[in-house]
């Protein structure tokens, strides 16, 4: 038998068992991952968006925040990764718009797709979309409407109705008017400087209704652990001195490890006595300081307790550094580690302290702080669930109203901007002769997905209503540009008119964001996965060894490959 000419021995250039997929077939599988991830947040979008439920192992979460469910997802597929990290990006810039960002992702990716089976090089359109994106910035950009000339109380207002739209879409929607006036008022105290998000701080006491919430102008806290004598020492006080500190104010030796050798039993008494002079002189030292509230990151003994109590002080140990920060930030106290030459300068002031009782817990309420640039929203509310998606929405009514302090620029909602970008580009694509104009085309189309979502998650005619949209977009003298989709009627309506605000930012972010990570899944067409390196840690040494050792053979005693734990 002749031996087979031309037989190439197979080239093998990475380990036994990696797994490599490359091509054509990679970028649309990487598509229809990604498909699938967009579908799952897609109902959430919009005024009337449902909501997931998201049950693992750390408890149950209802949410419609994009962001929140893209993270709990656990998603292992190393493309559509890239867009929980778009959502998670576009969370900690701008605070809204995470479920848009994905969706836009997504559609780009959608319209991208037949243009790839059809054999367009993925270079080509990842250079159109990238074009597209810049004019759609510009136009964007050209089309927003600045706030900066108003005066501070209709900025607060015009504040307020970016608020609202937000809250809109959220669990919160019922009561969105009084949540957005509580953000407004809320970030309108911070520093506008800095507009420093540590110091809002966000308590959530569960029972009463949402209603029951309120705002205070400085800082709130529940009531720390206390001891006997606490219920003796005085509740209220107007205009305090108040001492905050870092050490503990407790009866111990002052060395765990320490050791005394006495010759006479009768110097014992004078030993223990010293530590109690130790003690009584620290709290002697804390009256003397004339103050009349005293907080402390450490603990505040019994002793200490009784002792603040028979002279009207009142104290608190074991305060969360979070509060204390706001607490110096808000009073304009200084934190000491030593109660040794107190300076009447270290201690801060506000106009009020109580104790008040809010549901099950007692809160201390620190209230018109002169130094205030901070403040503190208490929420209420039936379920554990139900304040967590309060506490998520605020956060992002707070980020917006931040952002829109910061950059005063707003575009009309309702997907009104989202339709004047796409008719923009769809006009500006015609400049081109060549493949690019169908693919900046097929970019303005995928632009149309946020009004059409909006109109499917709220139960209308999606495909009527964009007809409307359309038409009134084209009309030749730009009456139509503000019109956008009616979440009431559902019909369109000028949003602009209607107050349905978003900040600029939020969708020039959006858009950068969602292109940048439909270019990054275009670019990627090919996927080396390496088994070996995903087995868990505690094994992996052991299995990597085996594993090299078994190769493809039957290994060490039949093991075929996989290393034994041991």
């Amino acid at each position: 038998m002749m031996p087979m000419m031309g037989m190439q021995p197979q080239i093998i250039l990475l380990k036994e068992g990696t797994d490599t997929s490359q091509g054509k077939p990679q970028l649309i599988s990487n598509i229809n991952a990604c498909m699938a991830v967009v579908d799952t947040v897609r109902t959430t979008l919009g005024p009337r968006g449902m909501d997931k439920l998201i049950h693992d192992n750390r408890g149950v979460t209802i949410s419609n925040d994009g962001a929140t469910i893209m993270k709990l997802l656990d998603i292992v597929h190393p493309a559509a990764k890239s867009l929980v990290d778009v959502s998670l990006a576009q969370d900690a810039e701008v605070g809204d718009g995470t479920t848009s960002v994905v969706i836009l992702a997504g559609e780009f990716l959608k319209e991208a797709k037949p243009f790839i089976e059809e054999g367009v090089h993925p270079r080509s359109l990842i250079k159109s979309f990238r074009q597209a994106s810049v004019l759609a910035v510009q136009q964007l950009r050209a089309l927003a409407i600045s706030l900066e000339d108003k005066h501070m109380e209709e900025k607060k207002d015009l504040l307020k109705k970016c608020a609202m739209t937000t809250l809109n879409s959220k669990l919160v929607s019922g009561e969105k008017e009084f949540f957005a006036q509580m953000v407004v008022d809320a970030v309108s105290v911070l520093d506008p400087s800095s507009l420093d998000l540590k110091m809002i701080g966000i308590k959530k006491v569960q029972g009463g209704g949402l209603r029951d919430s309120f705002l205070v102008d400085g800082v709130a806290f529940k009531k720390t652990f206390s001891y006997a004598g606490f219920e003796q020492q005085p509740k209220s006080f107007s205009q305090p001195k108040i001492l905050v500190l870092n050490i503990e104010l407790e009866l111990k030796a002052e060395k765990e490890n320490a050791e005394v050798r006495l010759d006479d039993p009768a110097k014992y008494q004078s030993i223990v006595d010293a530590e109690w002079n130790i003690i009584y002189d620290k709290l002697a030292k804390c009256v003397a300081s004339g103050a009349n509230i005293v907080l402390s990151r450490l603990a505040i003994g019994d002793l200490a307790t009784q002792y603040f109590a028979d002279r009207n002080i009142f104290c608190a140990g074991r305060v969360d550094s979070g509060d204390i920060e706001r607490v110096t930030k808000a009073t304009g106290a200084k934190v000491q580690t030593t109660v040794n030459n107190l300076d009447p300068r270290v201690l801060g002031t506000c106009e009020r302290f109580e104790e008040r009782q809010v549901g099950a817990e007692r809160y201390n309420l620190f209230m018109g702080c002169p130094e205030a640039r901070t403040a503190t929203l208490v929420l209420r509310g039936g379920s554990e669930q139900f304040i967590d998606e309060a506490d998520r929405s605020l956060h992002d009514a707070i980020m917006i109203v931040r952002r829109a302090l910061k950059h005063a620029q707003i575009v009309p909602g309702g997907g009104a901007i989202e339709m004047g970008l796409s008719k923009y580009l769809s006009e500006y694509s015609l400049q081109f002769s060549n493949k690019s104009q169908l693919f900046i085309k097929a970019y303005a189309k995928a632009l149309e997905v946020i009004p059409r979502q909006l109109c499917n998650n709220a139960g209308f005619d999606a495909t009527d209503v964009l007809n409307q949209l359309r038409q009134k977009h084209a009309l030749a003298d730009g009456s139509g540009k503000n019109f956008g989709m009616d979440v009431n009627t559902g019909g369109v309506c000028d949003t602009y008119e209607a107050f349905v605000w978003e900040p600029a930012l939020v969708k020039i972010n959006a858009i950068q964001a969602a292109t940048e990570a439909a270019c990054l899944i275009l670019s990627v067409d090919e996927t080396v996965r390496n088994p070996k390196s995903e087995v868990p840690d505690a094994a992996s040494g052991a299995a990597a060894q085996a594993a090299m050792a078994g190769g493809r053979g039957r290994g060490r005693g039949g093991m075929r490959g996989r290393g034994m734990r041991r």
